[in-house]
């Protein structure tokens, strides 16, 4: 961070720091607080607050101190935590400074005074102690030390963690808006229509928002709108049934774990302008524990045969909103109490559960992944029957549906006459008017935008139409001819992600029960649009098998780099497999091994009772002569597509050139325009993935690297024996930048995107990943695109301006995957440790003896390293490279051109001058396997003849 930004900083509130000596450094680059936007997604958001703080500590000595401030239930915590999991910091949070009154989020019950000193003596670099609140017992129960020389960031999470108070003490000030708060305001909208206007609805529910929350929030440096909602991406499975008695639990083979002691009131608000018929699901959940309230938006949740499946979706309220609620004509029509006793090991809980008004316990089981849930059941021995329906609807079976009362009369001012007041925040102190952003227009009320306050909060059910486009009556269709004569209606509107999964499976549910078996969903869209993860997480809940269109290429066309032509899928194989399906006939699925470029064998796959689904995903899986045969036709558009375009625009205007989202498109995703986009306009089902696959948390990798030799044999103790498997592979990579980006006139990982040329696939990487400590943190996944794709680069004015090439073996189990690469020219390979678990990539590390030898340089620093500065040309290539990189980039256009002509057309293959060295590592590997396999064997034999002979003395003394 430059002076000037340290300087903006200082007057925007920050705290008081001493000034650094001006940097001699000629960067040119801006700095990241200098480019903060107005709004950012969650997961930009993120990836801003770990540079700005990187950059800040860069600059600084002592303690970078953070506050991220903003309504219950808009994300605070969470960023909180996925920020302190990459960072490795302190997180204070505020909930452990209550007083004890139970006030929600009023002011007076937050103890300010101890929460200003302990951070405060933090900052001084002496050790605290901050208080532990117990919810359930209304008080504090204790004291945690933090201290000082512990980490280096302190993050303060909280509503009021921007409150005036402690912004002096703040270095970065950060503010989440939306998610779950803006959900209820859409929600609480729809159900009372017009009579209320947005202000007088945040007045109602949120009090002290607007009086003491929002005016905080326009001091804050990054801004985030977090349109994150009630998601089933990431489920809770449960399978529910009675029990006789709690002392039932004696019989099962529990883990010796401490029980967990819990008691809830729970309630359901009904709308105001509901009829006494109207759908619980449409009803407000409000849960009491203790002294805090924890709020969902009716009854979410999918039944599919005897699993209960329900989104992460309840955050939690202060008392105020409750009673906002209900001056809003909300009213009370269940209560129950609810006692649980838990036992949780793992990723698994088992639950016994008695509900006051039902006078029965039931048994419980619940967990994040479906066959696992199911699994322990039958571990336990516990079968049912099971039952799937929630504890709202037994109790209206017994009791029938309470009476509705008349609401009180809302507001009397319509929406259409009333003027919302103006909101005026105030503005951070002695701003220079060449540092602030055109668009900070801060009178805005940014924070009062629901993202979703559009969109109907209730989905509508799906219909069915005639082959005419008629809706039809189902009752008057005769079944045997359903199939034949009737498919769903599209819907008019495209959806989020979260949502559209929603009602995907809703779709899949509606046809099983009014088609029956099998039924047949496509998912098409653009790659590294998100096609693969939705296909996983609607098989995970109905249960089903999922079918990449990968599997059905042609060898002989992968030679020619035509991953993206129609052509190159085995397209009569394809229709017969559908065709055994829907015959309910085992199907021979081909498994194709993309490292390999050839087709590996087959697997059968055949429908049930127990599986009833098959879903085929792929760029052309909605291609008219494949949707012709499939039931739901389901489009995703958006993500890594989406952000490539981004990124394009974002380097033309640095070029000082603008070009639109359309004139990209034509030139780097012409095969989607031409072959791909016209299908998916046919979709019953739309979805926008605005998620970011390159920059969210959620898709992120742990990576350490070392240049430290390691034997392989060290490597493979490392790895599950059962699960392990191996591959080597080589590959190029070539970096890519606009020309006329001003530079500092070295070339760095930042100012370029890479693809990677391995085994005839291409795949990009368009963001630089985050460098914190030992370790890299990147997506776990690059993303593939098409040759077209960097040949329209090249078109739009990219240079390629330096290549690596090299070979790797790859070892990986599921839970790590260690790669071993050998760079051309570079005398040592190099390990890299990968895992989505941080400690698990750190325990590998500590046992292969690496500590002390990480690097966190890209590969293109390594090699540059090894090139003479002087060798550089004005275009920012080095002349060692300047043959070759010319030699790949007439290879790729020369292979662009031949995949647009015909078929006879020959096509260069990029050769590789270390194939050798790929069959001399596959030989080895096989080797090792080989070895490995015959030690398995002996050592099994061995540890038997121990184990009997052992047992043989025992009988024998």
């Amino acid at each position: 961070m430059d002076d000037e930004v340290v300087q903006r900083v200082l007057q925007e509130g920050g705290r008081d720091y001493y000034q650094q000596t001006p940097s001699t450094s000629s960067s040119s680059s801006p700095s990241i607080l200098q480019s903060l936007p107005l709004h950012a997604s969650f997961d930009r958001g993120y990836y801003l607050l770990i540079k700005s703080i990187q950059e800040l500590r860069s600059k600084k000595e002592g303690i970078v101190a953070v506050g991220i401030g903003g309504p219950s239930g808009s994300g605070k915590s969470s960023l909180a935590e996925k920020v302190a999991s990459v960072i490795g910091c302190s997180v204070i949070s505020m909930e452990n400074y209550r007083t004890g009154a139970d006030e929600g989020n009023e002011l007076n019950s937050i103890d300010f005074d101890l929460l200003f000193q302990n951070l405060q003596d933090l900052l001084k670099g002496k050790d605290i102690l901050t208080p532990l609140f117990d919810f359930q017992q209304k008080r504090r129960i204790g004291t945690k030390e933090i201290k000082s020389t512990s980490f280096g960031v302190v993050i303060v999470d909280g509503t009021y963690a921007l409150h005036a108070r402690l912004r002096s003490l703040l270095d970065i000030r950060v503010a989440v808006v939306g998610g779950v708060h803006f959900s209820l305001l859409s929600k609480v909208q729809y159900d009372i229509g017009d009579s209320c206007s947005l202000d007088n609805l945040i007045d109602s529910i949120f009090p002290l928002f607007r009086k003491h929350i929002e005016p905080d929030l326009h001091h804050a440096q990054i801004r985030i709108n977090n349109s994150f909602g009630a998601s089933f991406r990431d489920s809770i499975y449960k399978l529910k049934c009675k029990s006789e008695s709690e002392s039932e639990q004696s019989v099962y083979s529990f883990p010796k774990n401490e029980a967990q002691i819990d008691n809830f009131i729970e309630m359901y608000l009904r709308p105001p302008s509901a009829s006494e018929e109207a759908r619980v699901n449409d009803w407000i959940k409000v849960r009491q524990s203790g002294i805090r309230y924890y709020l969902s938006l009716g009854d979410q949740r999918i039944v599919d045969k005897h699993f209960i499946i329900r989104p992460n979706a309840e955050f939690e309220v202060g008392r105020m909103t409750l009673g906002g609620l209900l001056a809003l004509g909300y009213n009370v029509v269940v209560s129950y109490k609810r006692a649980s006793k838990s036992i949780i090991y793992g990723n698994l809980s088992v639950s016994f559960e008695t509900i006051d008004t039902l006078s029965e316990t039931y048994i419980v089981l619940r967990g994040r992944d479906r066959k696992m849930v199911e699994a322990e059941a039958s571990r336990l021995g516990i079968t049912g029957p099971w039952i799937t329906k929630s504890y709202l609807e037994l109790i209206l079976e017994s009791q029938g549906v309470p009476r509705l009362n008349t609401p009180p009369p809302l507001a009397s001012r319509s929406s259409g006459t009333h003027k919302e007041p103006l909101l005026v925040a105030p503005k951070p102190l002695r701003i220079r008017s060449d540092l602030v952003n055109r668009d900070d227009d801060i009178s805005q009320p940014w924070t009062r935008s629901p993202t979703k306050s559009k969109m109907d909060p209730v989905l509508a059910p799906w219909r069915f139409i005639s082959s005419d486009g008629l809706v039809v009556d189902l009752s008057s269709i005769d079944p045997s001819s359903f199939r034949d004569t009737v498919q769903l209606a599209p819907m008019p509107d495209s959806f989020d992600l979260d949502r559209g999964l929603l009602l995907a499976v809703q779709a899949i549910q509606a046809l099983l029960e009014h088609k029956g078996l099998p039924v047949i969903v496509g998912i098409g869209g653009p790659s590294g649009s998100g096609k693969t993860s939705l296909a996983r997480k609607m098989a995970n809940i109905v249960g089903c098998e999922v079918i990449s269109l990968e599997s059905y290429y042609k060898s002989e066309q992968l030679k020619d780099y035509k991953y993206d032509d129609f052509r190159s899928l085995d397209l009569p194989l394809l229709t017969k497999n559908i065709s055994d399906i829907r015959r309910g006939r085992k199907a021979k699925v081909p498994v194709f091994d993309l490292e390999s470029g050839t087709r590996s064998g087959f697997k059968e796959l055949q429908v049930s009772e127990d599986c009833g689904v098959v879903i085929i995903e792929g760029v052309y899986a909605l291609h008219p002569d494949i949707r012709k045969s499939l039931d739901l036709w389901v489009a995703v558009v958006g993500g890594v597509h989406s952000h490539l375009i981004s990124r394009v625009q974002r380097d033309k205007s640095k070029a000082g050139c603008f070009m639109t989202q359309n004139e990209i498109m034509t030139t780097v995703f012409p095969m989607f325009q031409l072959h791909i986009e016209p299908h998916l306009v046919h979709a019953h089902l739309k979805i926008r993935n605005d998620f970011d696959p390159v920059l969210s948390p959620e898709s992120s990798l742990f990576v350490l690297k070392s240049n430290k030799q390691v034997a392989y044999q060290d490597i493979l103790k490392l790895l599950d024996p059962t699960k392990i498997c191996s591959s080597a592979q080589n590959f190029i990579d070539i970096y890519f930048r606009l020309s006329g980006i001003p530079s500092n006139g070295q070339l760095t990982e930042g100012d370029c995107m890479r693809v990677r040329i391995c085994e005839g696939r291409f795949a990009l990487l368009i963001r630089e990943p985050i460098r914190e400590g030992d370790f890299i943190i990147q997506p776990k996944v690059d993303f593939d695109i098409s040759i077209s794709t960097v040949s329209g680069l090249l078109n739009l004015g990219y240079q390629a301006v330096a290549y690596i090439e090299g070979s790797a073996y790859i070892y990986q189990d599921g839970k790590l995957l260690i790669e071993v690469d050998h760079l051309q020219d570079v005398p040592t390979p190099y390990i890299q440790i990968k895992g989505a678990n941080k400690e698990v990539v750190v325990a590998a590390g500590s046992t292969l003896e690496l500590n002390g030898s990480y690097t966190t340089k890209s590969y293109l620093e390594i090699v540059l390293e090894k090139l003479p500065a002087s060798g550089r040309s004005s275009s920012g290539i080095y002349a060692q490279q300047a043959a070759r990189l010319q030699e790949l980039v007439d290879n790729i256009q020369s292979q662009q051109g031949s995949s647009t002509s015909s078929e006879s057309s020959p096509c260069r293959e990029v050769v590789s001058p270390v194939e050798g060295v790929i069959e001399d590592m596959q030989s080895r590997i096989k080797r090792l396997e080989r070895w490995q396999a015959i030690n398995t064997v002996l050592w099994t034999f061995l540890m038997s003849a121990f184990v009997g002979y052992s047992l043989y003395q025992r009988k024998h003394p």
